[in-house]
């Protein structure tokens, strides 16, 4: 049971640092194209922190409430970069990396831990809506 609430856990943080990062940068857009796929992921990603937190509490865990440390770093990357060259077609590229290190994190859950099929479709669900949003970032960097 650890090992599944630490590995939920490492999901939940990483959906809140996905979220918080996307709300920081869609703040920090100032009118810029991107907007709105920053809100579309922030959405996304906000939908991951309140399931995956109640597959915790259902657990018996209790959800952790922020993000990470590196939550912190990325944000003050983004206002530095918006600062200096805009948030634009540049910043995919890094997006797309960080929600296909997610991916990874959600296929380790789903291959390593001994979950319940409706709690297995919720995270395939989750990763496959991702992917899907990996592919649209791939075909606004072009």
């Amino acid at each position: 049971m650890t090992v599944m609430i630490d590995t939920l856990s490492k999901l939940h943080v990483a959906a809140i640092d996905a979220r918080d990062g996307y709300k920081h940068a869609s703040e920090d857009a100032d009118g810029a194209a991107l907007r709105p796929l920053f809100n579309t992921m922030q959405s996304l990603h906000g939908k991951r922190v309140d399931e995956l937190g109640g597959i915790l509490s259902a657990l018996g865990a209790l959800p952790q409430e922020s993000g990470s440390l590196m939550s912190v770093v990325n944000r003050t990357i983004v206002s530095i970069r918006s600062l200096f060259g805009g948030l634009d077609q540049s910043v995919l590229p890094g997006l797309i990396n960080g929600e296909e290190q997610i991916i990874v994190s959600y296929n380790d859950a789903l291959s390593s831990l001994d979950l319940t099929a409706g709690n297995r479709a919720l995270l395939t669900q989750h990763r496959d809506d991702i992917r899907a949003q990996i592919d649209n970032m791939r075909t606004q960097t072009h």
